[in-house]
């Protein structure tokens, strides 16, 4: 942010509330705030009792579900992510096993949302370039999985390269909390057949509307 001050611009804050908050000089900073550990002795005490502490170990990964990162390069004029290399049997080599023989496009119209989906013998690998950001959710409904009946909520994309590996069983959908058309890529290791499609379906509110609400932590 940048502020006008008589005739030259100074550096503000980006904390700054007005344009008349501008920080011109760091020594008019208070340092003795600065690298201070507080305890909750030192909050106020009518916000003291609100507050509490967000439980990361409550993260559940479905079993076979893998995020793989990958790297983007950025540059002066754009960027570029390699996405998949093949082994020597065609397999990608970040999932031993998947041999791709089909890759998809679908395309996300603003506050849309699509689920649930379930295939019972094709796996799936998902992919949205990085400028976008696209919110996922996965349902483990398979019998006998050791996380059977759990959920994940992810993100795809938000400046990250990343895919994400959905094996057969397990449910997904997708929410668009954009205002951007999005485009995401799936490839899969089994070709779409007319006469056994596997392509089957569950109600998108099955769990409930607010799965597909963006949650405020």
């Amino acid at each position: 942010m940048i502020c006008q001050l008589d005739s030259y611009p100074r550096s503000c804050s980006l904390l700054a509330f007005s344009k008349n908050f501008c920080i011109n000089d760091v020594d008019t900073i208070d340092l003795k705030y600065m690298s201070k550990r507080l305890s909750l002795q030192h909050i106020d005490k009518k916000v003291r009792s609100l507050i509490y502490e967000e439980d990361h170990q409550k993260d559940v990964l479905i079993e076979g579900v893998k995020m793989i990162p990958l790297k983007n390069h950025v540059v002066e004029d754009g960027d570029f992510s390699e996405l998949i290399t093949l082994n020597e049997k065609g397999e990608f080599d970040a999932v031993p096993g998947f041999k791709f023989t089909q890759l998809n496009r679908t395309r996300l119209l603003p506050h849309s949302v699509k689920a649930w989906h379930l295939h019972l013998f094709k796996d799936e690998i998902w992919y949205i370039a990085p400028i976008f950001q696209l919110f996922v959710g996965l349902w483990d409904v398979r019998e006998k999985s050791k996380t059977k009946g759990k959920t994940m909520r992810l993100s795809l994309g938000g400046g990250a390269s990343h895919l994400l590996y959905i094996p057969a069983g397990v449910a997904k959908g997708s929410a668009n909390f954009t205002y951007q058309e999005i485009n995401l890529y799936f490839f899969v290791n089994k070709r779409y057949n007319t006469s056994d499609p596997d392509e089957k379906r569950l109600k998108w509110d099955i769990l409930g509307e607010g799965f597909w609400n963006m949650q405020k932590k």
